[in-house]
């Protein structure tokens, strides 16, 4: 099974390449250390060459690295002389082969999928060989070798390396079996790809792979017990194969024929899988694709990215065997920070929801479901995460909506996975299932799972099912819908998807945007955002019994009435005597949070729909702040901060925000909106303190998201007094711009510049606004352009931001260059703005400092060529440094001598077919002759073409005979006329053919002049 032979590249390249790819930095250092070795043994003798290697390596650590590199490479790309070039590199290495392992590596995690087929060929041999010769650290390489298996593909080259490696484990079966972790990982390994192997062709390689992890598994059992509860998964996919069946036997049966320590089938099952081996079933490539898809793609634009994903590695029949390893690798290693959960990041959750609508086998779905639900399955608070079964959870709650039978196929799978996974072991199963349950509503990743397990989608069945099973979690005792917000280990701030479950998986229902607007309108937001598909709301009456008996007999009789009002204005004046009742010096404030619960459930049809009138009117305005809920808000707005009863209405509205979280903006809102609320904006940072947040940033910026999901208009409504009311929290970062620009349309846009430019909104300050523009490098194209219009409205001069071009790359900020691009076109350019401008690294696709330079040179000749005859001579006075800004991608960049050259060069290029004169001004020449005078001969045949400018201007001045037959008369009159204006210099330069006999007499004059100015600045 060995992969054919590729065709002979020129020069015997390592990787595959294309002539439009750049040169590979890794295959060209290995080409050089092939090139340093093959110069110190050409011609000699074996034992000659081995000598003068030995000789160079013993110079120092840098002759080492190279001459063991290439031996190293010469092993891989040159078959024949492999076994030589290994002989000589076990000879001359100094450090265990440490190098030579640490760039076997780093070939295998970057490069692996690139190598031609005798370098990977060569790999493989070059591996065993550091086996066979027991060095250290290559068990290390072995693993992740094997990680280059990948499951569920059963093309030549990939069964080549899976037997290949097979080979390697079974002739050093003594060395391996010294490893107790590559024992694990290899049983684990090759548990999994034995599912792929089942086709007739390849029963030989299967049977293999069986005997090897039968004898691991019976004579090193212990060793893999580490594997845990996933090493019992894949026993039971593979159980049917006669080895595997008695072996099951065995485990179930006689345990302690397996291991006088192991207990029993338990004992793995309550032993959580560790990181590595779930990531160990991940080609590298894989993981990278899938850790970029949960931290970087956004919700809503993921398509693109599974369609690559799924043509690349999902396309094929065997391939429905690895969405269990992606789905075990989701749940137990992809574990997002707080912040990535609480953004707009795609989520775990819809990932395995779109691995899931692709199983196109039962059996696939059915193995898929299990290893979703697997850790659900033993699960204790103590030992296991909430991240491994937090997915599960958040694909049934999202899915109810647009993929109801998705819901429904995993609440049926989690009910019957309980008798049926193991009778035996039925009680534990039933107990890990509930506390999985349980610890899913203790962290708040759902409030409660009635409207889950008992939805009307669901069908009479499975609700009875579900009943049967989990009656704990049937009864609503608690308005169900709602999140606390203060629990953030798993909540993902319920993912802020309230309106994007529509569409988690695919893009076939009706509320979703085109495919081909995705890919054509990457800047517009907009069209990413999930609306809800319009639907008849059935409003449900609200059921406040259970709360009823906790409240004394006076609240409970207004409460009572409030729920029976039928107008607002009734509902107005109930709510106003709660509020006296609650001021009351005799209230009992344990009843404070039955109250919010039955305000909440009472008022949620306040909280839906546009908080906004339509047509903004002081009326209307007005006529939308007069709902009940308000009367709280406006009770506050009447009493002094010292009152008592201030402490006690916050109090309240705080309970109220545990259980409605949408009451935090309603308030901004009332607070803007209301004609009682004039000049009360603070009021919001009292409440903000007075909640479980007890933070008025993290407050206000979760309000505002909130906001920004329920109500764009709201969200555009409220921005200026946000801004203007909490400059602190909203100046400082672009955290509340970005929810802003994310979402509005071009309309929107344009009245915030309104507001800007009149004076009622400032979104940037000098202090901050460098970082927020430096922030939004990476956000969307139409979100960059959004910030930047934002920016220019304001009057903030162009040098406080101008130091973001060294920022910025030419192929990754395409926006913000534009935008800079046309209003630096607008300034006079200062000495700064020049300086960073000619720091751009120079690459032939990036026009940015050229076509700016080519602009300026027309419009500001005198300014620019100053400034620039500045930067020449000051860097032309600094130490040397042979270092090129291109070869320091980490840092900023740094102007270099060089770089002001060779953009002087390609502007000189720009120039040269038209009439412009900038090369003729007398700066430019004195800079470039000042610089030719000093620099290298590199510098000097590299540019030549620009400093023959400065030796033409040079030539011009040096004409003795003619200048000195001068009437003296003429010096002073010259010499007084040519003080003051530099400007008769620079004519004088570049005049005509014709006056070419009268400029020469200044000639001298001009060359004292302009020597003396570069003199004065060079001291």
């Amino acid at each position: 099974m060995e992969p054919s032979a590729a065709k002979a590249k020129p020069q015997g390249r390592l990787l595959v390449s294309t002539p439009l790819d750049a040169k590979d930095e890794l295959e060209e250092r290995l080409e050089r250390c092939i090139g340093i070795v093959q110069s110190l043994t050409n011609g000699l003798s074996e034992r000659e060459a081995n000598d003068a290697l030995t000789a160079n390596v013993c110079k120092g650590q840098q002759q080492h690295e190279e001459v063991c590199l290439g031996l190293f490479t010469l092993v891989l790309m040159e078959p024949a002389q492999a076994q030589r070039c290994y002989r000589d590199l076990t000879l001359v290495n100094r450090d265990g082969m440490n190098v030579v392992l640490v760039k076997i590596n780093q070939i295998l995690m970057e490069k692996f999928l690139k190598l031609q087929d005798v370098p990977r060929t060569q790999l493989v041999w070059l591996v065993r060989e550091l086996v066979k010769s027991g060095v250290i650290g290559a068990d290390g390489v072995l693993m992740t070798l094997m990680k280059q298996i990948a499951g569920g593909d059963i093309s030549n080259k990939n069964l080549w390396l899976a037997e290949s490696v097979l080979d390697i484990l079974v002739e050093q079966k003594e060395w391996v079996v010294k490893s107790g972790m590559l024992v694990a990982m290899a049983v684990y390994t090759y548990l999994r790809l034995m599912v792929d192997h089942g086709t007739p062709n390849l029963l030989n390689l299967r049977q293999r792979e069986v005997d090897f992890c039968i004898s691991m598994l019976r004579e090193r059992f212990m060793e893999c017990v580490v594997i845990g509860r996933d090493l019992v998964r894949l026993l039971q996919i593979v159980a049917r194969i006669p080895e595997m069946d008695l072996l099951w036997r065995d485990l179930l049966h006689h345990p302690q024929t397996l291991s006088p320590q192991f207990t029993g089938l338990l004992h793995l099952l309550t032993a959580r899988t560790s990181r590595k081996f779930l990531a160990c079933r991940l080609t590298p490539d894989m993981e990278t694709k899938l850790l970029f898809m949960t931290s970087r793609v956004r919700f809503g634009q993921q398509k693109r990215y599974q369609d690559w994903f799924q043509r690349q590695y999902l396309s094929t029949a065997e391939s429905q065997s690895l969405r269990c390893d992606l789905i075990r690798y989701i749940c137990g290693v992809v574990h997002p920070s707080n912040e990535v959960l609480s953004s707009d990041i795609l989520p775990r959750w819809a990932i395995i929801g779109w691995l899931l609508t692709t199983c196109t086998s039962n059996v696939a779905a059915s193995n898929a479901k299990l290893a979703l639900f697997y850790d659900w399955l033993f699960f204790s608070p103590e030992k296991d995460s909430i991240m491994n079964i937090e997915p599960a959870i958040l694909v049934m709650h999202h899915s109810m909506k647009p993929h109801p039978a998705i819901t429904a196929t995993l609440l049926d799978f989690m009910c019957r996975i309980i008798p049926h996974f193991f009778p035996p072991l039925e009680t534990q199963v039933r107990q890990g299932v509930f506390n999985s349950l349980n610890f899913i509503m203790e962290k708040r990743v759902l409030a409660h799972l009635a409207p889950l397990f008992d939805n009307p989608k669901l069908d009479r069945e499975l609700r009875s099912m579900l009943r049967e099973r989990f009656p704990e979690f049937c009864s609503s005792p608690s308005p169900p819908t709602e999140v606390k917000m203060e629990e953030s280990a798993a909540l993902e701030m319920d993912n802020h998807v309230l309106d994007k479950e529509e569409g988690c998986y695919d893009n076939t229902e009706a509320a979703f945007s085109d495919d081909e607007e995705e890919v054509n309108n990457k800047g517009k937001k907009r069209e990413f955002r999930f609306h809800p598909i319009k639907e008849a709301i059935i409003e449900e009456p609200a059921d406040i019994t259970p709360y009823l008996d906790q409240l004394d007999d006076t609240m409970k009789e207004k409460v009572l009435l409030l729920q029976k009002a039928s107008d607002t204005e009734s509902q107005c004046e109930v709510m106003q005597d709660i509020v006296d009742l609650i001021l009351e010096e005799d209230f009992d404030s344990e009843q404070m949070s039955t109250l919010a619960s039955c305000l909440a459930e009472l008022f949620k049809g306040h909280f839906r729909g546009d908080v906004l009138p339509d047509e903004i009117t002081e009326e209307s305005l007005e006529e939308s702040v007069c709902k009940p809920v308000c009367l709280v808000f406006r009770n506050l707005c009447t009493m002094q901060e010292d009152n008592s009863g201030f402490s006690v209405l916050l109090d309240m509205l705080a309970e109220l925000y545990q259980k409605q979280p949408k009451i935090g903006y309603h308030l901004l809102y009332y607070l803007k909106a209301s004609k009682a609320a004039v000049g009360k904006m603070g009021l919001y940072e009292s409440f903000a303190q007075a909640t479980a947040l007890g933070d008025l940033h993290t407050c206000l910026m979760m309000d505002m998201k909130a906001c920004q999901e329920d109500d764009v208009r709201l969200l555009c409504y409220l921005t200026p007094s946000i801004y203007s009311e909490f400059p602190d929290e909203t100046l400082r970062s672009g955290e509340l711009l970005n929810m802003i620009v994310a979402v509005i349309d071009s309309t929107q846009l344009q009245e915030l510049m309104c507001h800007v430019m009149m004076g009622n909104l400032v979104m940037f300050r000098k202090d901050s606004v460098l970082n927020i523009l430096i922030q939004s490098l990476d956000w969307e194209t139409f979100e960059q352009y959004s910030t930047w219009q934002l920016f220019l409205a304001h009057s903030i001069p162009m040098e406080t931001i101008i130091p973001i071009l060294q920022h910025l790359k030419y192929k990754e900020h395409p926006e913000a260059l534009s935008c800079l691009l046309l209003q630096l076109r607008r300034e006079k350019p200062s000495e700064e703005m020049v300086k960073m401008v000619l720091s751009r690294p120079c690459h032939p696709e990036d026009q940015f400092t050229s076509s700016l330079l080519r602009h300026w040179a027309s419009k500001h000749d005198d300014v620019l060529s100053e400034h620039i005859k500045a930067q020449l001579i000051k860097n032309n006075n600094q130490p040397r440094k042979r270092q090129s800004l291109r070869s320091s991608s980490s840092k900023l960049a740094q102007l270099t001598l060089e770089q002001i050259l060779e953009h002087m060069d390609n502007l000189r290029l720009s120039l040269s077919n038209t009439k412009n004169n900038f090369f003729s001004q007398t700066p430019i020449l004195q800079a470039l002759q000042h610089v030719q005078a000093s620099c290298d001969e590199g510098h000097k045949m590299r540019f030549s073409d620009l400093f023959s400018l400065a030796e033409e201007y040079e030539e011009s001045q040096s004409k003795p005979p003619k200048s000195r037959r001068k009437p003296p008369a003429s010096s002073p009159r010259s010499r007084k006329g040519a003080a003051p204006p530099a400007n008769n210099e620079e004519e004088s330069v570049s005049s005509s053919a014709s006056e070419e006999e009268d400029s020469k007499p200044k000639a001298p004059k001009r060359k004292r002049k302009g020597s003396s100015a570069v003199g004065s600045d060079s001291d």
